[in-house]
């Protein structure tokens, strides 16, 4: 009885270092890709799964038969039988080379279909129509604009829930990463041109975004707020930011453009038309307020 004492200690303090180690992993997977919150987050989850699964194919044999070998030849063993002479097996030989050849037939096989599902510029097969959104990355900030709402915001993207979303990505400085871990599928932004994105939420809640790519001192703090809501939500909050009177328009534009970081969320009752077009254009001339940038604004005006 006394012997049993002594151990439940050791037992209880055991379960509970197994308990804390499981929880850990949990709390890893919550807010990432391996908690994937729209169809695109699930097709990549999907992938990283079957690609691990294929490679423990190999992985867990080569262990097992690692620690097998090592116990049967160990020197105390009469039993295991030394053939000096030995050298070559057909059988051995085909095993050998044809088990990694299955798997790098796998796995480029999967590569090969979920690039071509999964392209980034391939819309997304939705009962409604995709709405467009405009990404800005700026030093060190994201901006938003919602062209056919005619409304900005910046560091806080909002949308609705089970609605395709079509991005087109830009730069007005350096090249930037735009990713949402739970919706997937991170792109570049390159200044003077336009990328792709085709996203979805799934299911309504608040998502952290991130910059992927390191751009300069605040790029640690150059973080969004994804907020996927209801369509009644959605269209409660477009209805309060028209409300404002803060305009995005060059002069603002300029400002806005100028380096900082921890900027808390803005959001811009109207946008100069052509404001994304310019920026392109102007290669990230704006924040220096250039005559370039200004002219293509009252072109498009």
């Amino acid at each position: 009885m006394r012997e049993v004492q002594m151990r439940n200690p050791v037992t209880r303090w055991g379960a509970r270092v197994a308990g804390f180690t499981v929880c850990l992993s949990l709390v890893g997977c919550l807010g990432g890709v391996l908690d994937p919150k729209g169809p695109v987050g699930d097709n990549e989850k999907l992938i990283l799964i079957d690609a691990t699964a294929i490679m423990l194919a190999v992985v867990i044999p080569v262990i097992l038969c690692t620690l097998a070998f090592a116990w049967w030849f160990r020197a105390k063993n009469p039993h295991a039988e030394r053939r000096p002479d030995w050298e070559y097996s057909g059988r051995i030989e085909f095993i050998t080379w044809s088990i990694p050849a299955l798997i790098v037939l796998f796995l480029s096989g999967i590569a090969w279909i979920g690039s071509h599902e999964l392209d980034p510029p391939k819309p997304l097969r939705a009962s409604s129509a995709a709405m467009e959104i405009q990404v800005v990355s700026l030093d060190w900030k994201w901006l938003f604009i919602y062209p056919q709402e005619h409304v900005a915001t910046v560091n806080r993207l909002v949308i609705p829930v089970d609605v395709p979303v079509h991005f087109s990505l830009t730069s007005a400085s350096v090249m930037n990463s735009f990713f949402v871990p739970q919706l997937g599928s991170q792109i570049y932004t390159m200044a003077g041109m336009t990328t792709q994105l085709n996203l979805l939420a799934s299911q309504t809640g608040n998502y952290s975004g991130i910059s992927a790519q390191f751009s300069g001192d605040g790029f640690s703090d150059m973080r969004f707020e994804v907020r996927a809501v209801s369509h009644a939500e959605y269209a409660s909050w477009l209805a309060s930011l028209r409300e404002g009177h803060d305009v995005l328009d060059e002069s603002r534009y300029a400002l806005l453009a100028k380096p900082s970081a921890h900027d808390e969320p803005i959001a811009f009752s109207e946008v100069s038309p052509g404001l994304f077009n310019a920026i392109v254009h102007g290669r990230g001339e704006a924040p220096g307020a250039s005559s370039k940038t200004a002219t293509l604004l009252n072109q498009d005006r």
